[in-house]
Formats: structure tokens, sequence, C-alpha cells
């Protein structure tokens, strides 16, 4: 009941990353169906005019491929984050596109940096460092679960394939590095049993009765009953005496 009251299922669960998901691609809808070509919006790094896309580049996709592979991983760690983290959630995406999008405008090449991958990087670093950083057993097992499904993107964090931003991948990783030591969130506390508490007394609990100083289990054990020998007399018949009779 307690873990209830702090991941519970709200709508946001369901509206954010639907909202996401329809702003990424109705603007790259509206590219094909105007022919424009938004790139110019995304993040130029060093360049004055290339500050307003920090706040536009998420949107950007160069092509259906860079679109659909950043569809599905934004979904689900939107709403994963909406639901184990729903009191901080808006202040996480906020604080972390403004972050990562510096990073990229200060360290960045000289290219648009565009597309959505930034915040997927920062939406899988958070949940997973906050996670390991609460003990929550959930939010723990939370963070396996984002290393075993999207492990594998922490190669891209590097500059191993050429067209890809990966400034902006470690741009929206060290954001969520530092959001989730930053940002506090409420946690659910950890249960604990009556013989973890300080003021515990061993000597009235009835199952640790059942046990003697030595651990022996005593509690199915009879008393002992002790008297007299039973003193036994087998009697024998003599067969010779019983015939003569």
């Amino acid at each position: 009941m307690v873990d209830n009251h702090y991941f519970k299922f709200t709508n946001s669960v369901v509206v954010a990353p639907l909202m996401a998901i329809l702003a990424i691609w109705t603007v790259f809808w509206m590219e094909l169906q105007f022919k424009m070509n938004l790139n110019e919006y995304g993040i130029y790094p060093q360049k004055l005019s290339g500050l307003r896309g920090v706040v536009f580049s998420p949107f950007i996709h160069g092509s259906v491929e860079h679109l659909y592979n950043n569809t599905i991983p934004l979904a689900v760690l939107t709403a994963s984050l909406f639901y184990f983290y729903r009191k901080i959630a808006w202040r996480v995406l906020i604080l972390g596109v403004l972050i990562s999008g510096f990073f990229i405008w200060a360290v960045g090449r000289p290219s648009f940096h565009i597309g959505a991958s930034g915040v997927i990087y920062l939406l899988a670093s958070f949940i997973f460092f906050k996670g390991i950083k609460t003990k929550h057993y959930r939010l723990v097992a939370l963070s396996l679960i984002i290393v075993f499904i999207y492990g594998s993107m922490l190669w891209y964090i590097f500059p191993i394939e050429e067209g890809i931003s990966w400034e902006g991948h470690l741009g929206g990783f060290l954001s969520g590095l530092l959001l989730a030591f930053t940002i506090k969130s409420p946690v659910p506390p950890v249960k604990k049993y009556d013989w973890e508490h300080e003021d515990y007394n061993e000597e009235a609990d009835e199952f640790l009765r059942q046990f003697d100083e030595d651990g022996n289990f005593i509690g199915d054990q009879k008393e002992e009953v002790t008297g007299e020998k039973i003193k036994i007399v087998y009697q024998w018949k003599d067969k010779e005496k019983d015939e003569k009779f």
C-alpha cells in the first residue's frame, strides 16, 4: 500500500509520451507536406543563432528512419519517468533538455545537431542512476531493465560513427547523471521487520521463544516422563508335565 502512494498510474503516464510522439511526427509531416527543411533550427555550436536549437532541435529529424528509431525509446522512457518519478518528471525533462542543449552548443562540431536522441539518453541516464541511488527495490529493478534494453546505446556517446551527433548523446547522458544526483525525489520508505527496530525485544517474541540459546527448536518437544522401571517376567510351560494331565 505504501508503494502505491508513490507509484501510481495517472493520465500523464499516457498523455506525456503521446504528446512527445505526436510532436516529433507532426513536425516531420509538416516538413514533407510543405516541402520545408527545418534543420537550420537545430543547434549550431558557437553561433548565437544556433542557441534556438536548444529548444527546437529535439523535434526535428532528418529522415523517417531517424524518426522511427527515436519513437519507441522516447515513448517507453517518458512513460517510465512519469510513472516512477511523476512529481519531478517535468523538471527533469525541461532542465535536462536545456543542460544537454547548452552542452552541445558549447562543445559540438560546427554542424546542425537535430533529433530527440539526446532526450532519450537523458531519460535513460536519469532513470538508471536515480534508481541505483535510491536503492529502492522497484527502482533498482527498473534500472536493470534499462541497462538490459538500452545498454548498447552507451557506445554512441563516443565518436564511433560518422553522421551521428555523439555530442548530443554525451550531453544527454551527462545531464541525466547530474540531475539524478541533484534533484530530490520522494521515495517509499524501506519496509522494516519487527526484529530490525532498535526497541525490539527478543524475549517477547513468540517465534524466538520456540528456540533455546543454542538455536535448537524446542517448540514441539514434550517433557520426558520419568518413572519406575517395568520388570517383565516370562513364564515357561513344561511340556512333559502338561502331557501327564
